[in-house]
């Protein structure tokens, strides 16, 4: 009787004979590791993902599932789908966290998925970041082992819809009076002037709401900050004597300095000097406020911060401002003013000039500033 050994690794266990060769042995824990890498597959892209990340596909994930539930009523409430047990497992539950959640996940149901949003009126750039969600999460189960290779191939061509047909698909939408923008995302930026951007910026100094409300503004329209940005900031990022301010962007994994724009400076100091800052240099920049506006301990969330944006915007006539439209108005503006493509590419912190390219406006005149050099004809024949 031969005799045999177990090894064990993260609760996967390979019982391998005693007298195995060594090629067999190696080959059981290979096997054996694998394993322990599909269980851990999703985890392990949880811990390097960023929390704004994850909450965002969670609601993706939730829609995808709302949706499965849907079609899985919808069948079973057919006298020939009700004994069928294999439809109640089709009902999205745990997408997030559990591979086996995606057995039986097909590519005709992602593309069902998608073809649903654009039916209930979903907004496109929502329709593309939920598919995407789903696609990323197909490839998590299929390293998981959960889908087959065949299966993760044809879901991943399933394709959302490009910018230049959202225009197009939504005047059709709009023609069959299928209500459309279903989401709180906004098919164009809110624009607003550079009058309006100093409005914006010049709050109360005397109170400590009106300094702290600066200090949102002028980071956001002269620094260009995402809202996680913002949110993250301490008080140890800012160097008053350098007049710079240092900040992590999640979102690219890249850490940089900005020098402090003229206001953003006058208001900081503000925020320092009346000692509404706080003291402890791994404190949060900002404090939250109450309605009062008296200020608490805590920092502010991101959403705490779009709120109070918002409201700001409105009480200059502005509707629905976000933090993100004041990142846009920064771009912009930088380009209208001659920043090149390369440098707004590196102090907006994107990894390609393919996406500043979104945030600048076009010229209103094409050929705009176009230099032409000694090509110009000098005089006319008559």
């Amino acid at each position: 009787m031969l005799q045999s050994y177990d090894t064990t690794m993260n609760t996967v266990t390979a019982v391998i004979p005693a007298n195995a060769s060594a090629p067999a042995i190696k080959r059981a824990i290979g096997e054996m590791a694998n394993r322990v890498a599909r269980m851990n597959t999703f985890e392990k892209y949880k811990k390097g993902a960023a929390e704004s990340t994850l909450r965002h596909q969670l609601n993706d994930l939730e829609c995808f599932a709302s949706y499965l539930r849907g079609l899985t009523e919808t069948l079973t409430s057919e006298p020939k789908f009700q004994n069928l047990d294999a439809w109640q497992d089709i009902t999205g539950q745990d997408l997030h966290s559990k591979p086996a959640a995606w057995q039986g996940i097909t590519h005709g149901l992602v593309e069902g998925f998608f073809d649903w949003m654009g039916n209930q009126g979903y907004a496109i750039g929502t329709m593309n970041g939920r598919l995407s969600a789903v696609k990323r999460y197909a490839e998590l189960a299929y390293k998981a082992g959960t889908l087959s290779q065949e299966d993760y191939a044809l879901i991943k061509l399933v394709k959302g819809h490009k910018r230049k047909e959202a225009r197009r698909i939504d005047a059709e939408r709009e023609k069959e009076n299928i209500p459309t923008r279903k989401s709180a995302k906004k098919a164009d930026p809110v624009r607003f002037s550079v009058e309006q951007a100093c409005q914006l910026k010049d709050h109360d100094l005397a109170t400590p709401q009106g300094r702290r409300d600066a200090v949102i503004m002028c980071i956001l329209i002269d620094h260009g900050l995402r809202v996680g940005e913002l949110a993250a900031l301490k008080v140890k990022d800012v160097d008053f004597e350098a007049s710079e301010l240092a900040f992590y962007r999640q979102k690219v994994d890249k850490a940089q300095r900005h020098t402090l724009s003229p206001d953003t400076l006058a208001a900081l100091m503000a925020w320092r000097d009346s000692g509404d800052m706080p003291l402890a240099n791994d404190a949060p920049l900002l404090r939250s406020s109450r309605k009062g506006g008296h200020l608490t301990s805590a920092g502010m969330t991101e959403r705490a911060i779009a709120k109070r944006v918002r409201a700001l915007g409105e009480a200059i006539g502005i509707e629905r401002l976000s933090p993100h439209d004041c990142r846009h108005f920064w771009a912009t503006n930088a380009a209208r003013n001659g920043t090149s493509p390369f440098r707004l590419q590196e102090a907006g912190g994107w990894n390609s000039l393919a996406m500043p390219r979104r945030y600048i406006e076009e010229a209103t005149i094409a050929n705009q500033d176009w230099q032409y050099g000694d090509t110009q004809i000098s005089g006319r024949k008559t």
